[in-house]
């Protein structure tokens, strides 16, 4: 299971849900899916954005736990 750490490391920025789907030009419904961990895809040029803007690294950003844990 891929967890996403998206919200942690907006709190670390201090920045906005509206702030960061502005600056990585993409729609604050779409940064929700993906903050919430409801998305089922992410795109490497989005995912290169957002660690742009939060300067981050993806492994920042996404998680692996094993289910069975």
């Amino acid at each position: 299971m891929i967890i996403v750490n998206l919200d942690i490391m907006m709190a670390r920025r201090k920045i906005s849900l509206g702030e960061l789907a502005e600056k990585v030009d993409i729609t604050p419904a779409n940064l929700s899916i993906l903050k919430t961990g409801k998305a089922k895809a992410v795109r490497f040029s989005t995912l290169e954005a957002i660690c742009r803007v939060l300067d981050c690294q993806p492994g920042d950003l996404l998680e692996y736990k094993d289910e069975s844990e």
